[in-house]
């Protein structure tokens, strides 16, 4: 996965975290899942709060 797998980190994300609070979820915290993720292969210094936006409005998506 790479940042801009979204859907796939948002789905995995979801698998991880059940009971997170995804709205006021810290952004910090959203990047260091992600890199945690199994398969996530890609530099951590690709990430920008566009991005992390994107995943967590998918992530809000998927749980809905």
């Amino acid at each position: 996965m790479k940042w801009t797998d979204v859907i796939d980190i948002a789905i995995a994300l979801e698998e991880q975290h059940p009971d997170v609070d995804i709205v006021n979820l810290r952004f910090t915290d959203l990047h260091r899942w992600v890199r945690e993720l199994p398969g996530f292969k890609d530099d951590p210094q690709r990430s920008n709060e566009k991005i992390l936006e994107a995943i967590q409005q998918a992530w809000l998506d998927e749980r809905d």
